[in-house]
């Protein structure tokens, strides 16, 4: 072989040998995990430590809705008259201020959606439908209405009613008795 042919050859083998022989990549060993470190015993007298989250850990908050409030219920107490007692004896025409004692024994606000109804009798002159005294349950209240004597003698009589916002009559009936006498 010529030294030519020999140094060519002897080229062609090394450049296969450091080709196949190329720089490798360094290998990767398996790491095992380490052991979380133990959590601290509390010493009695010293507060204790909240556990932490380990990563990656997600806390949903919780959503907490409100309880719906119940409905309130509707009543009316009747305690005494305030004036004019029943069988009282009025002139023909004369005005009269009926006052009533009640209490508010519901668990709703009286507002002015609530209203007094004229339930039988005669209503001498207060009209069929009036407001309710606004009172906060669990509250007294002074019901006052504004009524003429009739111009005719007998007796009269007249029953009231409380109504809520809806028209449902609630709680006790009251009613004034006059007698009218020329």
């Amino acid at each position: 072989m010529t030294s030519i042919t020999g140094r060519l050859l002897l080229a062609c083998i090394a450049g296969i040998v450091v080709g196949g022989c190329g720089l490798q990549a360094t290998p990767t060993y398996f790491i095992p995990p380490t052991m979380a470190p133990a959590s601290p015993v509390p010493v009695p007298g010293t507060p204790a430590e909240f556990p932490t989250a380990s990563p990656g850990a997600v806390t949903v908050p919780t959503l907490v809705l409100p309880s719906p409030t119940p409905p309130c219920t509707d009543g009316l107490t009747y305690i005494q008259d305030l004036t004019i007692p029943d069988g009282s004896t009025m002139s023909p025409g004369q005005l009269i201020d009926k006052r009533w004692q009640v209490s508010n024994s519901g668990t709703c606000n009286w507002d002015e959606r609530y209203q007094l109804k004229l339930v039988s009798g005669d209503s001498m002159g207060a009209g069929i439908s009036l407001p309710l005294y606004p009172a906060r349950a669990g509250t007294q209240a002074t019901l006052r209405i504004l009524f003429t004597a009739p111009q005719s003698a007998g007796i009269y009589e007249c029953q009231w009613q409380a109504v809520n916002p809806d028209g449902a009559p609630f709680g006790d009936a009251f009613y004034m008795q006059i007698a009218v006498s020329p």
